[in-house]
């Protein structure tokens, strides 16, 4: 491709990129929209990668980039730690299989582990995924409670699935009042009565949480939200604290959706932060090493719903008439509590274990140089979150208190300065978060703002 003039940032990432876009008209024919999930997309398209190292990924034209999604948050240890490479292998050689199908000892030792760092989860079940996590804590809150609505926060995500894919980005013009939010649909295919049983409550507002959870107490299982919304909006800790009596007091279970900050915030996640127990916690990503995997999390006599009985087994032809599968809560997977994964787990925590404080000071320091420059620009931005995840808000809004407060900022010039930086080789989708790892050092730091101000100097 001959060399031109790029007169915006995305023109400079498609110069960049032109074997990405050659991919993205091949996998087309594949794949809907040339993606297996729709969060790997953006436009014009998404850029190809063929490697990872560390702090770095390169795509398929060669490009090196220096990776802040980290897969969405979840690589805290980079791409390829040696340590979990080396337990991974340790895994494979000693016990000599990828999977069981039965019990196994990391089993035990992972869940002590997480016991130990997050008190509230008396006992844990193991899933797949983040979003199995959430998915398995809302049916344990309603074989608990004995009701069958859930209350989540508008711009709160949890998962793909239909309870809770309402209201995560809505248009404000059809959400309704900031205090009284309405049930969007995110998706087709959901069924409408979710909009009925899925009831929307304002993030950081806990009197009219209060009025809305008080209305429906006798309806709603459970109240299940993300303590740092998107990871990047913390709730404050009056709204925590509040939160917490509120619901214990109408009878409503409280679920932390803890997938995204779960280690990342610190070793015990955000209830360690704001010092509250919530009764079920959801964890994925960080604890999973790089590997698909979800923890749930809570009190005793909650997760033990799902204790299995002899007379109770969904697969079990044999049982009696007057007891069956009905009587017990089913959960069940065939590659629940993976040997493989448990093995890139454990080493993923005894790494952060050394290094976490680390990643917190390079957070910071990135955080506060990106700030000085946009500042020295004229630009109003502040970079919004707290531990090692943060996004980057171009807003003169003093405080940014939940979904509505992030609407008023300015997403184009966002867009244009991730893009420019894209095309110097430092990689977030556009809009998205950061997420730092132990490998980002004092080298990836510096490199970051150079190209920020290369990026400010071409605005």
């Amino acid at each position: 491709m001959s060399k031109r003039k790029c007169s915006t940032g995305m023109d400079a990432y498609v110069q960049k990129t032109p074997k990405s876009l050659e991919f993205s008209k091949v996998s087309q024919h594949v794949m809907p929209g040339g993606v297996t999930a729709n969060i790997k997309f953006f436009e014009p398209y998404p850029v190809v990668m063929k490697k990872g190292t560390g702090a770095y990924l390169t795509d398929i034209d060669g490009n090196e980039y220096i990776d802040y999604l980290l897969s969405y948050g979840a690589l805290m240890t980079g791409h390829g730690h040696p340590k979990v490479l080396d337990a991974i292998h340790k895994q494979m050689q000693e016990d000599g299989t990828l999977l069981f199908g039965t019990p196994h000892h990391l089993e035990v030792k992972m869940g002590q582990k997480i016991q130990s760092l997050y008190p509230s989860m008396e006992k844990i079940r193991y899933t797949n995924s983040g979003t199995e996590a959430t998915l398995l804590s809302i049916r344990l809150a309603y074989a608990y409670t004995g009701k069958y609505k859930i209350a989540k926060f508008e711009g709160h995500y949890h998962g793909g699935y239909d309870q809770v894919l309402l209201s995560v980005n809505p248009p404000v013009d059809q959400a309704g009042p900031p205090r009284k939010p309405k049930a969007i649909s995110e998706s087709q295919g959901l069924h409408p009565n979710h909009l009925e049983n899925t009831i929307i409550l304002p993030f950081n507002d806990l009197e009219a949480t209060n009025d809305i959870l008080t209305t429906a107490q006798d309806q709603i299982a459970a109240v299940i939200l993300e303590p740092i919304q998107a990871g990047y909006i913390p709730a404050e800790q009056e709204f925590m604290d509040g939160l917490r009596k509120i619901t214990a007091d109408l009878g409503i279970l409280l679920i932390f959706d803890e997938v995204k900050t779960g280690f990342r915030l610190s070793l015990g996640g955000a209830q360690e932060l704001y010092g509250i127990k919530p009764d079920l916690t959801a964890l994925g990503k960080v604890v999973g090493g790089g590997f698909p995997f979800g923890i749930v999390g809570g009190k005793e006599e909650i997760l033990n719903r799902s204790a299995p009985s002899a007379a109770a087994d969904v697969f079990d032809s044999s049982q009696s008439k007057h007891s069956g599968a009905r009587d017990v809560l089913f959960h069940s997977g065939t590659y629940n509590g993976h040997p493989t994964v448990l093995a890139a787990g454990l080493a993923t925590i005894e790494i952060l274990e050394q290094e976490i404080q680390q990643v917190f000071k390079r957070t910071t320091q990135l955080k506060k140089g990106i700030n000085k420059l946009l500042s020295a620009k004229g630009i109003h931005s502040k970079t919004v979150g707290r531990g090692s995840i943060f996004n980057l808000i171009i807003t003169d809004k003093e405080n940014i208190k939940n979904y509505r407060d992030l609407q008023k900022s300015n997403f184009a010039l966002r867009k244009e300065i991730d893009y420019h930086l894209l095309a110097q080789g430092i990689y977030t989708k556009p809009l998205n978060r950061y997420s730092l790892s132990t490998v980002h050092g004092e080298k990836e730091i510096e490199k970051t703002l150079e190209a920020y101000r290369k990026t400010l100097q071409k605005l």
